[in-house]
């Protein structure tokens, strides 16, 4: 019997799905890559914003209490949240502990440090309100992460890494790819790059009527899955009222802050670049909007590039796996990309409140591995411990750490501090994967 379709028989469900791709991209240039997926070629964009942004204040604020007590009591159980909003600075939340700081000022000293030091600039430090609204952490809560539900029903031998239990249920997401020597992907690390020095610019004094707000958005066209030029560099700042966003704050910031931080092989791509779109940005921080802690999860991550379980960071101790196991998971896929096992990888990894072991593992290569996933996800559970007791042997997340990571991103910055970004495992990765 003739074929009266336009197209040829299809003969399995991946011809089925080949054709789906290409019908919904007509009109859009595809590429395919060694593994016959097809893509398409796209546009990617990520923000980060400074940290005078009123969410990270209040991140930093949350952080900073959270460092004053693990410095004392690095056993401390913290859920610290921060609002802030004009005049005023509100913390609260859960937290156990046997040392006694004092948080206000640790508040006051976290927001003055950021530059909000003066009533000119719309909030000062030193004179707002700070409110403390305290409790303990649950108890019903503290008797899964103290003991687990493993040692308490018999299922597990006694174990020091056994027995403690996730702080939470949920899914945490880590995510590396080869964008950038950082192995982090380019958009968010540009970001992150051109917020720190529209910072660092203003606290130098070397561009004077910068206020502490800001934030920064940049957009790459990518080619087969790899970035291949700079399309827009976006900046809002604060300023000083009186000057001129033409003639004065535009230059400055393509001279000063742009052009010394976009990479050497994107220099000559002539990008769009807009500076304070609105054409004018003095009312900024508290004063112009309410801060809150955990309201930039995806700045503090991977720019929207890679998944995110929903979970934020700051104001946690490493009990709670929303923070601990997200950087674990970031440990665990920087090694499947810097062992060559994949040019990306996202990892994902699940837990039960009061559970020690993990729910499930996922590793996900998007087709750019070089050896079979299953070996890539055989080695990572062989390398890898990922209960929430182990991760905080492995990475020694009970020290105060976290201030530093509360602005510019949490992954992607080869600090000390940061023990997730470190490729501590890397001989034993590549040997277990046959690298």
């Amino acid at each position: 019997m003739g074929n009266k379709y336009r197209f040829p028989l299809l003969l399995n469900t991946q011809s089925l799905l080949l054709y789906w791709i290409a019908w919904s991209n007509r009109g859009r240039p595809l590429v395919r890559n060694y593994e016959g997926v097809v893509v398409r070629n796209f546009t990617f964009t990520s923000e980060s914003v400074t940290e005078g942004h009123p969410d990270k204040m209040a991140d930093q604020v949350s952080d900073s209490v959270l460092d004053a007590i693990l410095a004392k009591d690095p056993h401390s159980r913290v859920a610290c949240e921060t609002l802030l909003t004009t005049g005023l600075c509100v913390v609260s939340g859960e937290i156990t502990t046997d040392a006694y700081v004092d948080i206000p000022a640790i508040a006051r000293e976290a927001i003055n440090r950021i530059g909000y030091n003066d009533a000119a600039f719309g909030f000062d430090g030193n004179t707002c309100g700070v409110l403390v609204a305290l409790d303990a952490q649950s108890p019903d809560i503290a008797q899964g992460v103290d003991k687990s539900e493993e040692l308490r029903s018999g299922q597990s031998a006694e174990d020091a890494l056994n027995t403690q239990g996730a702080g939470d249920q949920g899914m945490m997401f880590g995510y590396a790819c080869n964008d950038t020597p950082d192995l982090m992907p380019l958009p968010i690390w540009l970001a992150h790059r051109v917020a720190e020095r529209l910072t660092e610019v203003r606290k130098s004094g070397l561009i004077p009527y910068l206020r502490p707000d800001g934030k920064t958005q940049v957009t790459f066209e990518y080619e087969n899955g790899k970035p291949v030029r700079l399309t827009t560099v976006l900046i809002s700042t604060q300023h000083r009222d009186g000057v001129n966003r033409e003639t004065e704050i535009r230059p400055d910031l393509i001279e000063q802050v742009i052009l010394p931080t976009i990479p050497e092989a994107f220099k000559g791509d002539n990008p769009a670049i807009y500076i304070n779109p609105t054409g004018k940005f003095v009312l900024g921080g508290p004063h112009a909007d309410t801060g809150l802690t955990g309201r930039k999860i995806i700045v503090d991550t991977y720019g929207g590039m890679g998944r995110h379980g929903g979970g934020a960071f700051s104001g946690k101790d490493p009990s709670k796996v929303d923070r601990s196991a997200a950087y674990a998971a970031r440990w665990v896929a920087k090694h499947v990309v810097a062992s060559g096992a994949a040019e990306k990888c996202e990892v994902q990894v699940a837990y039960a409140i009061g559970m020690a072991q993990p729910v499930s593992i996922l590793v996900e290569t998007f087709g750019t591995n070089t050896v079979s996933e299953e070996s890539i996800e055989a080695a990572v559970r062989n390398v890898f411990d990922l209960r929430p007791g182990a991760i905080v042997r492995d990475l020694d997340l009970k020290r105060p750490i976290y201030s530093k990571t509360a602005a510019y991103g949490h992954f992607g910055r080869n600090e000390p501090e940061f023990t997730w970004e470190a490729l501590s495992r890397l001989s034993d990765f590549k040997s277990a994967v046959k690298l």
